[in-house]
Formats: C-alpha cells, structure tokens, sequence
C-alpha cells in the first residue's frame, strides 16, 4: 500500500514539474497613434504591434479581436446576451447610434496580410501569417483603422461628448497551452488578455481633460491638470458647478503621450467638463501610490478621491 501511495505522489508530482515547464505567456507591445473627431464621433487610428511568439509551437495565424463590431449590427453575440438579459436598449436603437472598426489593411514585416472574419462573429477574425511563426520569433504587424464610436451601451461608447474608449483597438487573442481564446465581445469577461507595452499618442481638441492608463508623458498636459485640479477644488469648496452650460470644442488640436509597462490592455476618457482631483493612498508596506479622480460634477462624486484613496 505504501508502494502505491508513493507511486501516486510521484506520479502527481511529476505531472506538475511538466506542467509548469510547458507554462508560457506570449508578449504583444502596443504603439498606437488616435485622433478624436467630436462632430463625427470617429476615430481615426494606426497600430503597429509587435508580437513575440514565447509558445514552443509554430503559429500560422493569430486571432484578432475586433471588439468595437459588437456593436455593428442586431445580431452580434452582445446584442444578443442584452436580449437574454431583457435589456432592450441596444436592440431598439436605431443605426445611427451603432458603432463599428473599418479600414483595416493588415501588414506583417511589410508584407501584406489577409484577415479572415469570423461568418458569425463579426467582432472577431483571424490574421493569416504570410510565413510560420516560430518559436522565439517576434514579428510587426501593422493596420490603420477607424472607429464610429457607439452611443453608451456598454463600456465602448459616447454620451453627446463624453468619450469612454475601452476595447476599441484589433486586439490579439490569447494563446496559451489550451490553444487560442478567440471570443465575441461580452460587457462580462472580455479582460483575458496578453500583457505587454502600450505607447499611445491622442490627439483632440486641446481643451478635453483626459484619463488614460499609464503615466502622462507631456508637461504641458501635466500643467493643464494642475489647473484644472485647482477649479475643481474651488468650485467644490464653494458648490458651484463649473461647467453647467455646453463647451464648444477648442479649434486647436493637441496631442498626448501615455505609455504603460506590462498591462494588457488601454483604455482611455474624455470630457471637456470633467472636474480633476489629485490624491495619494499609502499601502501597508509604505509605498504611496498617486490617485486621480475626475468626474463630471455631483454631489457624491465630489468625494471621488477620498472613496478611490480608502479603496485602495
């Protein structure tokens, strides 16, 4: 008996020495250039993104994920799970609040590149490779594309000028040792993603205030922040609304960097009217992390900084 058990234990013990050594996680580096048109609610974009294969598997094609088409059309698989959840609302909007990702021209290390929708899924395709990818091995993909930004039904979405852009790029799937994750878009587990770098430059209307993962790279903007910060907190302090008519758009166009290390995945706000509150959490091993907060004015939001400062 005791022959057995012990045969078991290595057994058991083996079994996961090997299935740690076949554990990998791919890498996918992100530099994204935007611009925001506010009229049109458009955006237009170009990605490079550099790929590195970490599988001991040759790849002949890697899944995309074209997100923003959940919102294309009555039929997608969101559209669908609103339906099952008796939410109505995206069902009974009419065409001109639907959104979707187009001009898409795919090249990898220069080469051109077929993407293959998916027939019942227009939100997600594969990216056929124009040779194997090997182990080890990184290649450049490269597309333009445009995005007719949706109302707000999910996390995607504008409300008049008021810009949330979340999973709003062509986004590789994952692959890892069950094989690949390509999915439709859900507004419940779309986060499965692979980690990497993201370098994203926005460009719009110089007076937008905008949030975005990652660090700010642009003094200009910082010194923009600090301004606003400081009208944020007068006008809380004395319970007037800031901005309670309509701000017409600045002319001028201004452009910023972010750049994020090991995330997986960029979103990024907008809103001319967002009140900006700066703050500080100390964690229990004494590292102070720096806390932002902005928000369009209300009477609970004004305390934002001190709810994200204790949540933290």
């Amino acid at each position: 008996m005791d022959k057995i058990f012990l045969y078991l234990f290595l057994l058991i013990w083996g079994n996961g020495l090997s299935a740690q050594k076949s554990y990998f996680q791919q890498e996918v580096n992100n530099i994204i250039k935007v611009r925001l048109d506010d009229i049109s609610n458009t955006l237009t974009a170009e990605i490079q993104i550099e790929y590195i294969n970490h599988s001991p598997d040759v790849l002949d094609k890697i899944g995309i994920h074209l997100w923003p088409n959940a919102y294309s059309s009555k039929h997608t698989a969101f559209c669908k799970q609103k339906i099952l959840q008796r939410d109505l609302e995206f069902y009974d909007a009419p065409n001109e609040q639907l959104g979707k990702i187009s001009g898409l021209d795919f090249e990898i290390n220069g080469i051109k590149a077929t993407l293959e929708s998916d027939s019942k899924n227009p939100d997600m395709a594969w990216l056929m490779l124009p040779f194997p990818l090997l182990p080890g091995e990184r290649i450049s993909i490269v597309t333009p594309f445009n995005v007719k930004i949706p109302k707000t039904f999910s996390r995607l979405g504008h409300v008049n000028q008021t810009y949330q852009i979340t999973q709003w790029y062509p986004k590789p799937a994952v692959y890892d040792r069950k094989g690949w994750h390509l999915m439709p878009y859900l507004d419940q587990g779309e986060f499965y993603s692979e980690f990497g770098r993201f370098e994203v430059q926005i460009s719009l209307p110089r007076n937008y205030v905008v949030g975005a993962t990652g660090v700010l790279q642009n003094n200009e903007e910082k010194a923009f922040l600090n301004e606003r910060i400081e009208e944020s907190s007068l006008a809380i302090k004395q319970k007037v609304n800031l901005f309670s008519n309509k701000i017409p758009s600045s002319k001028e166009y201004k452009t910023i960097t972010y750049i994020a290390e090991q995330v997986h995945d960029f979103a990024w706000f907008a809103d001319k009217a967002f009140y900006v509150q700066k703050g500080e959490a100390i964690l229990n091993s004494g590292k102070k992390v720096e806390t932002w907060a902005m928000f369009n004015y209300n009477e609970y939001w004004i305390n934002a900084i001190q709810y994200l400062n204790r949540s933290i």
